[in-house]
């Protein structure tokens, strides 16, 4: 049963993008910002790197068990209402993290801060199946992705200024105001875009028969998959260019902004191919293009074929290849499954942060010396989702419409 609420004509176009967008860079903007800062904080609060570090895995905790939470809520109360809490605790934990007094407490704001940072992931999404479906959703992902993929371009450069120009706690005090003007503009224009549902069954129940849903579970497995390469790359570049192959850490930030703003132009070449082809037919080449480009990165890095540069073209191919695998793998995720968008977008977010800590984890746990680990987990991601699509082809025909 669905009780009727007053909801006006949702935005349209830029502006819309524009704040989805946004909402869904939270996580990135919140670990890319802050990682040039790690020796800093260690040095300042008298931590080692180890505890530093886990302030980033805490925050991966944060986001994966608060998009579990979220997405009920978002079904059960409406979008507005769990988003305003969620970019308030956002602010609050920014807040934290800045007057942080040891890398413990930094831990549990960081933990806090990505408890409310869920929140827009989970809503963001949620909007866009309830505005859209089919191709037109696909479009509409490839638009957030344009926005998002801006993150993890300018975030680590910003975060380094900031770093240089007034120290780390400066860092989270701009996550602060990032959050409190995001707050203001979904207050200011954001509009509900599904009433409340009062729908007795249990959150978990509908999470565990999406679970066993194969249209929903294949499709979001591939993202999630696409997702743990792109960490698993973000967790190993640092080593295979910096002190494997000697780039300058000043000159880093070039080939990730390089492979970033290949992501975005996928996207945006993405949005332009649905116009022509479904979403189902783009995503399999997409899927198909990732699981190459992450074997070419394989052999790059067992025969050292091209050097570095034989790394970072691979690595520039894998990555751009999510700007199209991601929207359309989400939106066909989301695609039969509208009355719990939601709890739909909180496994689906879940998935992505468990399976992308699991990899970053994964190239971590199992350095040798080499590029070798960073390859084989990136490829062996790209070749799993290739596997988790064809296990979603077998349910998407017999999907509810």
């Amino acid at each position: 049963m669905t009780t009727a609420v007053e909801t006006r004509h949702p935005p349209h176009g830029p502006g819309l993008v524009l704040l989805l967008g946004a909402l869904t860079a939270f996580a990135p903007l919140s670990i890319d910002m802050y990682l040039p800062a790690f020796p800093a904080i260690a040095q300042d609060l008298g931590a080692s790197a180890g505890a530093v570090e886990r302030t980033l895995a805490t925050f991966f905790a944060g986001l994966a068990l608060g998009q579990l939470v979220t997405g009920p809520l978002t079904d059960r109360f409406g979008r507005t209402r769990p988003l305003y809490l969620g970019l308030a605790l956002y602010v609050l934990g920014s807040v934290g993290c800045a007057l942080s007094p040891s890398a413990d407490v930094l831990a549990a704001w960081r933990f806090a801060q990505a408890l409310g940072g869920s929140v827009g992931i989970v809503t963001a999404r949620a909007i866009v199946r309830d505005l859209h479906s089919g191709a037109a959703a696909a479009r509409m992902m490839s638009r957030l992705v344009l926005v998002m993929g801006v993150a993890p371009i300018l975030a680590p450069l910003f975060g380094g200024w900031v770093l240089h120009a007034f120290g780390w706690r400066f860092i989270f005090w701009s996550l602060a105001t990032v959050g409190a003007v995001a707050l203001l503009a979904v207050i200011l224009s954001l509009p509900e875009t599904a009433p409340p549902q009062r729908d007795s069954s249990q959150p978990f129940t509908r999470m565990l028969g999406l679970l066993r849903a194969p249209d929903f579970l294949g499709h979001a497995l591939t993202v999630a998959l696409a997702q743990a390469g792109m960490f698993a790359y973000i967790g190993g570049s640092p080593f295979v260019f910096i002190t494997l192959h000697g780039i300058p850490p000043e000159k880093f930030g070039w080939f990730f902004g390089t492979n970033a703003a290949g992501l975005v132009a996928t996207s945006q070449l993405n949005h332009l191919l649905l116009s022509r082809a479904s979403p189902s037919r783009v995503l399999s080449l997409a899927v198909r293009f990732a699981a190459g480009a992450g074997l070419l990165l394989v052999a790059a890095a067992l025969t050292g074929v091209g050097g570095v540069w034989g790394i970072a073209v691979s690595l520039f191919l894998f990555v751009s290849s999510l700007g199209a695998v991601v929207p359309n793998a989400t939106a066909m995720a989301l695609e039969h499954h509208a009355k719990q968008a939601g709890v739909a977008s909180a496994v689906l977010g879940a998935l992505q942060f468990t399976l992308a800590a699991g990899a970053s984890t994964v190239v971590s746990a199992s350095h040798e010396g080499t590029a070798r680990p960073m390859a084989f987990t990136v490829a062996a991601a790209g070749l799993l989702a290739c596997v988790t699509l064809a296990f979603a082809r077998r349910g998407t025909a017999a999907a509810p419409p």
